[in-house]
């Protein structure tokens, strides 16, 4: 099976984490996700991720440490993520290639359906409030 390699971005602020919507007509269609995208060959995460974020969003992005690692089998394909504490640099986050964004609160994320993929990452940022203290 192939693995497809995926940075995405923990992006605080103000207490606050930046989640956005897959688009109609892309794999997992109108779920909430984490920002990012694939790497490119001979790409490192780090840059990919600048790279997804500058072309998603519209904003540069100081990518931090890496948080979580995670790989998830889909029946057609299998994805390693790797998430990324980060915050943003220059510009403000816009839709440019999600369906919408929200800067949500820890108590929030219940709310919103993401693919299965990030559910041992949503239960590790439940559970760690000090992530979403800090103003980054």
């Amino acid at each position: 099976m192939t693995v497809i390699d995926v940075a995405a971005g923990l992006i605080f602020r103000a207490g606050l984490l930046l989640i956005t919507r897959r688009p109609p007509g892309s794999h997992l269609a109108g779920l909430w996700e984490f920002p990012g995208g694939k790497l490119q060959p001979g790409e490192s995460w780090e840059n990919a991720l600048r790279r997804e974020l500058l072309e998603e969003l519209g904003f540069s992005a100081s990518v931090g440490l890496p948080y979580e690692e995670i790989t998830h089998d889909y029946p057609e394909k299998s994805v390693r993520l790797r998430f990324f504490l980060c915050s943003v640099e220059s510009g403000e986050p816009r839709p440019i290639e999600c369906a919408e964004l929200a800067w949500v609160r820890r108590d929030e994320l219940g709310q919103f359906q993401f693919p299965e993929a990030d559910a041992r990452l949503l239960e590790r940022l439940t559970c760690d409030p000090a992530l979403f203290g800090s103003s980054r």
